[in-house]
């Protein structure tokens, strides 16, 4: 029987373009979070820098984070820019455990400047952990019904996603996670950006949550930086 899963979505203190120090917090933020899985906003470890260098997955600044989490039992769903062998560069979503750290999702329908800079991840993506199939999503893929019809496709008992929005658009992930749960009948996480970062967002929204299959939010966070929204998954 698979047992209940503790996710938390995050929302730490984020410095523009330090990796090593925005590693450092985020490992703190694992520690705190006493949970399972921990979905970090989009470019987490760089803010939303489209300049920003890609992130490969054996950085050695990643290191604090890794140890975290050996120590917690964790597994860090992070944001980063990552750069294939091949040449294109992604926003992507790192999956971190305490072996080591792989690209578990690139982010499919990119907005605004993110063209000019970054190239479209080619599929969905499911992660399983502990029995649970954790659907990935990264900020614009929320907007788009037809991205979580298609990783609905693959199997999915969660949709988790890291977001950045406005605070004029505070209300935009908590309308998407309904309608998603709503069309698929799955619990929804949303990790959302606190604080500011580049790209004209002097004031990220906040307010990270988790709502259940039937659309409940039912642990949420503040606007603030630092806020952490804990819950379980039966």
């Amino acid at each position: 029987m698979r047992e209940p899963l503790v996710i938390a979505v995050v929302q730490p203190s984020c410095v523009p373009l330090d990796v090593a120090a925005n590693a450092v917090t985020h490992a703190a933020t694992v520690r705190a979070a006493r949970a399972r899985v921990l979905v970090f906003p989009e470019l987490s470890l760089t803010g939303y820098e489209l300049d920003a260098p890609a992130i490969p997955v054996d950085d050695p600044r990643l290191t604090p984070i890794v140890e975290a989490c050996a120590e917690a039992g964790s597994l860090a769903l992070v944001g980063a820019p990552v750069q294939d062998d091949a040449g294109p560069t992604y926003i992507a979503m790192l999956a971190i455990d305490g072996t080591g750290t792989t690209v578990a999702y690139r982010k499919m329908w990119l907005g605004g400047g993110e063209p000019s800079r970054f190239s479209p991840g080619g599929r969905p993506a499911v992660l399983e952990v502990d029995g649970w199939r954790l659907g990935l999503a990264v900020c614009k893929d929320t907007g788009v019904p037809q991205h979580a019809s298609d990783t609905a496709a693959l199997g999915m008992d969660a949709y988790v996603a890291g977001v950045l929005e406005s605070a004029d658009d505070a209300a935009v992930p908590g309308e998407r996670a309904r309608r998603v749960a709503a069309d698929h009948r799955v619990w929804v996480a949303v990790a959302s950006f606190a604080g500011s970062t580049g790209g004209g967002y002097d004031r990220a929204a906040g307010g990270s949550g988790i709502w259940t299959a039937e659309g409940i939010a039912i642990a949420q966070a503040g606007p603030e930086t630092g806020s952490i929204a804990r819950a379980t998954l039966t």
